[in-house]
């Protein structure tokens, strides 16, 4: 399945025909422009870019702008999906009607940033004794060796940026798709903040 660029609006809450409250996340996917193709005779593998987004001709530079001469207007976004097994072709619009007969999807996004943290709160680390005395609270504790080899290895878990990362949320139920609205309905929460970009892909899994 092509997953398609869409734009984290937030989140509400829903009731089914059961009267059954549902938590939703409302993800916006505008028109999804194929801007160009990657072939095995020509790049080695089998790949579409898609567009999303339009963005203001004087926004752009004259070079970025000529790859979607005689396709569309400028797009502000563009996304690579390798592997998609579906048969399209430049200038072929993809909307959320794409999602009418899937019922679980996958969610790609860019997580919230918290800054820099500490251990405790990015990798949850116990911490040490709360009595006053202990004077160990909150600290990493030991990271090297007084021997040999006496450094400290890659991948230690320390403190320092934490989120900001890419993020993937799998096996999120379908609940609603308004082709009218332009709007995907899933059940539960999904990476980044409200008004950021969110590719949404079939489930791998279901």
């Amino acid at each position: 399945m092509l997953g398609l660029i869409g734009k984290k609006v937030g989140m509400t809450q829903v009731f089914d025909d059961r009267g059954v409250l549902t938590p939703v996340t409302v993800i916006k996917i505008e028109d999804n422009v194929v801007i160009s193709e990657r072939t095995a005779e020509k790049n080695g593998y089998s790949a579409c870019v898609i567009g999303a987004v339009d963005v203001k001709k004087n926004h752009i530079t004259k070079p970025h702008a000529g790859q979607f001469k005689d396709i569309c207007d400028p797009k502000k976004y563009l996304v690579e999906m390798q592997d998609h097994g579906l048969e399209l072709s430049i200038g072929d619009v993809l909307g959320v009607d794409s999602f009418d007969d899937i019922a679980f999807v996958d969610v790609e996004g860019t997580s919230k940033g918290k800054g820099f943290q500490g251990v405790m709160k990015r990798h949850n680390f116990a911490g040490g004794p709360a009595g006053h005395g202990s004077k160990f609270h909150r600290g990493l504790g030991g990271t090297g060796m007084a021997a040999s080899p006496s450094r400290v290895f890659k991948g230690t878990k320390m403190p320092g940026r934490m989120g900001g990362e890419k993020t993937t949320v799998q096996n999120l139920r379908v609940v609603k798709v308004d082709a009218e609205k332009k709007v995907l309905m899933v059940k539960g929460a999904i990476p980044g903040p409200r008004q950021s970009i969110v590719i949404v892909k079939k489930s791998k899994k279901k």
